[in-house]
């Protein structure tokens, strides 16, 4: 264990919303799953289990609206309040017994989609006055480890619950664990400061904006985690055609492969923080990249051990690419403006995936799917070498160099004018 992940565990603040990442993620990954399982269960059709995906990633597309009001309320109560209400909807499924109200199942994907816009941008503002500045990244590491790594069981978990009882008891588990986070979020005590009073819904959107237009480094950075997520997207949708297809088992078994994923993923998160420090975010982010190449050739391969060996591969690179972008808008963004840059990114990033698992499932009718999980691979090499070496660099800092040899991002165009007490306090 690093001294960074030492240092994040021994904050209490930090440890009880770990905790809450986990007791939430649990509930959360056995119904992703699940969600898609049930859907084909009764309809029998890959493309629209595949599509459950669409749901929770759609709202991506319009999260920099959405995350407006992550900036408009305090984020400790808005992330009670989300996970209350999720809490509130998931019985609602309880509904589904035939294929004819497989809708209430998309519908209610679509509002996970909306609160995980939500809670992405309060977090991303709340996380910096909790954690200090050069533990950023190995928070981050440790969400997305706690987060990703309930795979390791949770999907296990809600596969073997609706084999054996179908998918209500899932439902209730999940609305039972939003319930326990929403609880243990209240647990945490951080002062922070008044929300500015509310301008033009337009003026913030554009000040979002803005931001990245003027911070060319981010902009990069943004752009590289956009592509990969396309990929993992496309990737996504393939998921039970190289179960059905490739491996001729049943749809229960994706939850082994999101075990296997869980493993990576782990490793991922947890090396996040010390590699981010070594390398810096463009090697960091060329590596994600290479070993989603690797993952993506191995997955196209209809035999079980290439097939554990690349979702393992992706397990590790995604959470790669994705700690490296959301720690570097929490260290080059003014915390008055966290929450919406924070959703446009997700926009940037998880859009070009929402429209890849559209993609990939419209192109499973027309291709088989190994040709697809080939060309992603050769688009993932592109990418780790436009990571490396495309896009426009930092200026130098004056002094050392960053750790790993990299340029030290410029400081955010726009002054901090509203630090988050607990950052005020530690200074």
């Amino acid at each position: 264990m690093s001294w960074g992940t030492t240092r994040v565990l021994g904050n209490h603040d930090a440890a009880r919303y770990l905790t809450a990442v986990l007791v939430s993620g649990f509930g959360t990954a056995a119904m992703l799953l699940v969600a898609g399982i049930w859907v084909k269960d009764l309809t029998g059709s890959s493309s629209l289990a595949g599509l459950v995906t669409l749901g929770t990633w759609g709202p991506t597309l319009v999260a920099p609206l959405i995350g407006v009001l992550a900036d408009r309320f305090r984020r400790r109560p808005l992330l009670i309040w989300l996970h209350l209400a999720m809490a509130a909807l998931l019985p609602v499924l309880l509904l589904v017994d035939s294929a004819a109200r497989i809708w209430l199942i998309f519908a209610v994907m679509v509002a996970y989609g909306v609160s995980f816009v939500l809670i992405d941008s309060a977090e991303a503002a709340l996380v910096p006055a909790v954690v200090p500045g050069e533990l950023l990244g190995d928070f981050n590491g440790l969400r997305m480890t706690v987060n990703e790594g309930m795979k390791l069981v949770a999907p296990l978990a809600g596969a073997g619950l609706f084999a054996a009882y179908g998918g209500h008891p899932v439902v209730l588990l999940d609305a039972a664990t939003f319930a326990l986070a929403a609880l243990l979020l209240t647990l945490i005590r951080v002062r922070e400061a008044p929300p500015p009073p509310p301008e033009p819904w337009t003026r913030q959107l554009a000040e979002g904006l803005g931001h990245l237009r003027r911070h060319a480094p981010l902009r990069h950075l943004v752009a590289c985690t956009g592509a990969a997520m396309l990929l993992i997207g496309i990737n996504g949708a393939l998921a039970y055609a190289v179960v059905d297809d490739g491996l001729h088992r049943p749809p229960e078994f994706n939850g082994v492969l999101g075990t296997v994923q869980g493993a990576g993923s782990l490793v991922g998160g947890l090396a996040a923080g010390a590699l981010l420090r070594r390398l810096g975010d463009r090697r960091v982010t060329a590596v994600a990249a290479a070993l989603l190449a690797a993952g993506l050739a191995l997955r196209a391969a209809p035999a079980l051990v290439p097939v554990v060996a690349g979702t393992l591969a992706v397990g590790v690179g995604a959470p790669l690419v994705l700690i490296t972008v959301w720690t570097a808008v929490q260290r080059e963004t003014p915390n008055a403006l966290v929450g919406r840059v924070s959703a446009t990114v997700n926009t940037l990033t998880f859009g070009p995936g929402t429209l890849a698992v559209l993609a990939g499932a419209g192109l499973l009718e027309l291709v088989d799917y190994r040709v697809i999980q080939v060309t992603g691979a050769a688009g993932a090499v592109l990418l780790a070498v436009w990571a490396l070496c495309g896009g426009p660099r930092a200026a130098a800092p004056e002094g050392p160099r960053a750790a790993g040899g990299e340029e030290a991002a410029p400081e955010p165009a726009t002054p901090q004018t509203a630090p988050a007490a607990g950052t005020a306090e530690r200074a």
